[in-house]
């Protein structure tokens, strides 16, 4: 018969009390007594969450994230780990239990350990934030009644103590535990008081029969230079029951095409497998053979088709068992150490991949997770033209939902397990290399999460850990578990057996490639010295750092009016309190003889005019890292990872966009920077320089050069055509020999279009700039005063609250002495908010923070979604010289 099998995501109804003030044993909480919202013990609680995610729904803290609140939320150094032990309850019913079925409740993760309770019954879970759970309620279950459930949260057993001066993870205990180390502060954020204790991923209840499928991992092998490809599959077969039973595997593989039409390529049934009751056996199918399959390709170098696997498991004399499906992308990811620069090199495909990327840390640092945030922050490190996000390990191993959003934009992932140096063994004592205490539970999570990850496509790289390598026992079993398997054996009988190991961050062909220290800098630069030869002395940068001050809007938003000032300028810059406890880094470094790069362009007035001021320089920053690196591609380099391209709560630093989703002008330069084919001009000699990442060569494609002096004057311009470039290079195709005389314009502009013999535009790139040592002074006074229009007009189509937005910006002055338009941005409000922050937030933008020649116009597309219907949309046009512009958007439903 059919067992009609059914999962259920307990995401809703759940409550919560402090352990300390409830009087019931679990038994009683989860028999006669189970909680009302209706005692005043007991509130709504948030699950997946953590315990300060429950508090900071029922008002009962103030939002840690907000100017200066965390200082007012209990540090569990301070209180005690028993004010953050909480009961969590909930009740469900299913509708059917099949007979001789199963039924488990599945926990994907929770921080420390726990003891559940279900109609009475209970278990004490293993201690590991990261580690999965899986438990057989089958004879626990009331029957089509009510099922009560509890579970009692411990906070990590060595939660640790900020010591006055703060540091890298606090006194660094949290490090005996096998959790996440950012929770007690970093350089960068906040302490976390509840050190993320909780119930922090999904908890669900799966119905099987008396078979499960366990962790079916998926390979694929190629021959014939990727046109012929296997696909190995290796799943555990877990009968449950105390009979043996006869059981078929059916896997099913399909391919999603642009019509939406689902392409079967392969199904496959195994013969009759006999399982002993209470056992479990390694089932491996012979491997499926396909032709030219289509292949699986990093951001910007091909798509990323994903085919549909299904796997089902059926007991003979019973029918369905157990079901699973995933996506898979066909690819094989190589990596080796390059012999001419020592670098770590990553081939996919057979392509080696030039790495630009950046260091992820976590989405929220209260570990509020969503499938659309991960979406939402993949897809904005994808429109940036990334191609690899390096998971910290000092926080999580991310999850699911995330990797799936990075199979789907081609983001490669480096995933670290939980170790840094600061904490284990490099750091200010106390540090330990031999931490954490139990390294049996370190591997045991360890070997869960490859579990739970390997199928992805996105999954690049196992890391032992930043900055530090594990223990050398934890170390010897990684390495041993995760080793590569070798041709012809089968890939998929292994933990991963597909991808290369690491110890850490700083080893085997990263940075020095021997664990000294030479990652970084992590501040403000001169841009032009990003283009020398000796700027960085190894051939893979881990983390390269800057600054990250969001817009004005967001300060507000995020601070309270007393700590709106900008900083002081005395001697350097002076942030006040809260910018200063939101890691605020200054935009000038006298020990490393930067001057200041906001105050280049004059004394700031007030928030908005240093808001705006940053951005630009934000821009200019990383756009200028990542074209120096462009212009050693391959002769010098092999990649590089910001540090950090997003920021888990509103930091002032190292950032793209900020916490509340909005772009800074970094997201622009960076996104600039990185197309896969990008023309550049040298900061250094002026050069004209084309970046091609591509696998193709460019042939007979042409540049054109102008060069504006203030005025808007055109003072130089010059075409160059016939330029071919090959694939995986950069490539000098002129100079503008106008840059030898220009010592006596303080202040001048630069447009750099790369077109293809058709004249289609490939590549714009506007530059503001001024001599050695000059500044941008001339910008301000009736340059930036004497505000002149620009024209804006745009049409859009609106699909269920999905807004796509057509917009052409064009500068027409109709003066007689033509204007550059210069530092424009468009912002999306909600027209009829009240509200102080009134933005409409997240926002994609084709581009942003642009400027225009006299006499352009461009063309741009806004998407963003709209989930209230009493929300009307406005799009604004700003910029540093131009008038404040509405855009009248032509709505076509």
């Amino acid at each position: 018969m059919a067992t009609n099998l059914q999962s259920i995501i307990l995401n809703e109804g759940w409550v919560a009390a402090r352990a300390s003030d409830v009087q019931l044993r679990g038994q009683d909480l989860t028999t006669s007594q189970f909680p009302s919202l209706n005692s005043d013990l007991w509130m709504e609680a948030v699950v997946p969450g953590t315990v300060l995610t429950t508090l900071l729904k029922n008002d009962l803290v103030p939002d840690p994230f907000y100017g200066l609140n965390n200082l007012e939320v209990p540090d569990i150094a301070d209180v005690g780990r028993e004010y953050y032990t909480f009961w969590f309850c909930n009740r469900f019913k299913l509708p059917r239990v099949p007979q001789d079925g199963k039924v488990w409740l599945n926990f994907r993760a929770i921080n420390y350990q726990a003891e559940v309770f279900l109609n009475g019954f209970s278990v004490l879970l293993s201690k590991g934030m990261f580690l999965r759970h899986t438990i057989d309620i089958t004879d626990w279950l009331n029957v089509y009644e009510e099922n009560r459930l509890a579970v009692l949260v411990h906070p990590p057993d060595h939660p640790g103590r900020i010591p006055p001066e703060g540091g890298q993870g606090g006194d660094h205990d949290i490090a005996k535990d096998v959790a996440a180390q950012y929770v007690e502060g970093w350089d960068w954020i906040c302490s976390i008081g509840d050190r993320n204790t909780g119930i922090w991923d999904v908890v669900s209840i799966q119905q099987t029969g008396p078979v499960r499928l366990v962790d079916p991992h998926l390979v694929a092998t190629f021959h014939n230079s990727y046109t012929q490809a296997d696909l190995w599959m290796t799943t555990e077969l877990f009968n449950a029951c105390s009979t043996r039973v006869t059981v078929t595997v059916t896997l099913n593989v399909s391919l999603d095409d642009a019509s939406e039409f689902c392409i079967v390529d392969h199904v496959h049934t195994s013969e009759d497998i006999v399982l002993e009751g209470n056992s479990t056996k390694l089932y491996s199918i012979p491997p499926l053979p396909f032709q030219s399959p289509a292949l699986w390709w990093p951001n910007g170098l091909g798509d990323q088709p994903l085919y549909k696997v299904d796997i089902t498991l059926d007991v003979r004399e019973y029918g369905e068992s157990d079901s699973w499906s995933h996506l898979f992308g066909f690819r094989h990811i190589d990596s080796y150490i390059d012999p001419s620069t020592n670098g770590r090199t990553f081939v996919v495909n057979g392509e080696p991949i030039f790495i630009r990327g950046g260091n992820w840390i976590v989405s929220d640092g209260l570990l509020r997770l969503s499938k659309d945030r991960y979406e939402t922050e993949v897809n904005f490190h994808a429109d940036m033209n990334l191609n690899m996000i390096r998971i910290w390990g000092g926080a999580l191993a991310e999850r699911p939902e995330f990797y799936t959003a990075c199979d789907k934009r081609g983001l490669l992932v480096w995933q670290e397990f939980w170790i840094t140096g600061d904490c284990n063994g490099r750091g200010i004592e106390p540090s330990d290399p031999n931490w954490p205490l139990d390294h049996d539970l370190f591997l045991t999570c360890a070997h869960d999460t490859v579990k739970l990850l390997r199928n992805h496509a996105s999954l690049a790289l196992w890391c032992g850990g930043n900055e530090q390598h594990p223990a050398a026992d934890i170390n010897e079993a990684l390495e041993k578990n995760l080793k590569i398997v070798t041709s012809g054996e089968n890939p998929s009988m292994s933990l991963d057996g597909t991808r290369l190991y690491i110890q850490g961050s700083l080893w085997s062909g990263i940075a020095a490639g021997n664990g000294l220290f030479r990652d970084g800098p992590y501040g403000i630069q001169v841009p032009e010295n990003f283009f020398e030869m000796d700027y960085y002395k190894y051939a893979f940068n881990p983390e390269i750092g800057n600054v990250g001050v969001p817009k004005a809007e967001t300060i507000r938003a995020t601070m309270p009016p007393e700590a709106w000032d900008p900083p002081s300028l005395l001697n350097g810059e002076h942030p006040n309190s809260t910018w200063d406890y939101h890691k605020y880094i200054p935009y000038a470094d006298a020990q490393k003889l930067v001057p200041g790069q906001i105050e280049a362009f004059g004394e700031y007035d007030g928030l908005d005019d240093f808001c705006e001021k940053a951005q630009l320089v934000n821009y200019f920053q990383y756009r200028a890292l990542f074209e120096g690196w462009n212009s050693w591609m391959w002769t010098k380099y092999t990649g590089l990872l910001i540090w950090k391209t997003q920021n888990p709560w509103p930091g002032l630093r190292g950032q793209m966009y900020d916490f509340l989703l909005d772009q800074t002008g970094a997201f622009f330069g960076l996104r600039s920077a990185a197309e896969s084919v990008h023309v550049q001009l040298n900061l250094l000699n002026y050069n004209i320089e084309i970046v091609n990442t591509t696998r193709e060569p460019l042939s007979e494609s042409i540049v054109e050069a102008s060069f504006f002096d203030l005025s808007g004057e055109k003072k130089y311009f010059d075409t160059l055509r016939g330029l071919t470039v090959a694939p995986k290079t950069t490539t000098t195709v002129g100079n503008i020999p106008l840059f030898k005389s220009i010592n006596d314009d303080p202040t001048y502009f630069v447009l750099l279009k790369y077109l293809s013999s058709s004249g289609t535009l490939i590549s714009r790139n506007f530059y503001w700039l001024h001599p050695a040592g000059g500044s941008y002074t001339q910008l301000g006074g009736k340059f930036r005063s004497n505000k002149f229009p620009i024209t804006g007009s745009a049409w859009c189509t609106v699909t269920d609250g999905s807004y796509i937005l057509h917009v052409r910006v064009a500068n027409t002055n109709t003066e007689d002495v033509p204007n550059i338009a210069f530092g424009l941005y468009f912002t999306v409000i909600d027209a009829d908010c009240t509200a102080l922050d009134k933005r409409i937030l997240p926002v994609t933008y084709s581009d942003n923070w642009f400027s225009l020649v006299p006499n352009e116009a461009l063309d741009f597309e806004i998407t963003f979604k709209v989930r209230e219907s009493n929300v009307r949309p406005k799009l604004l046009l700003r910029g540093w010289n131009v008038e404040d512009t509405e855009v009248a958007l032509e709505i076509h439903q």
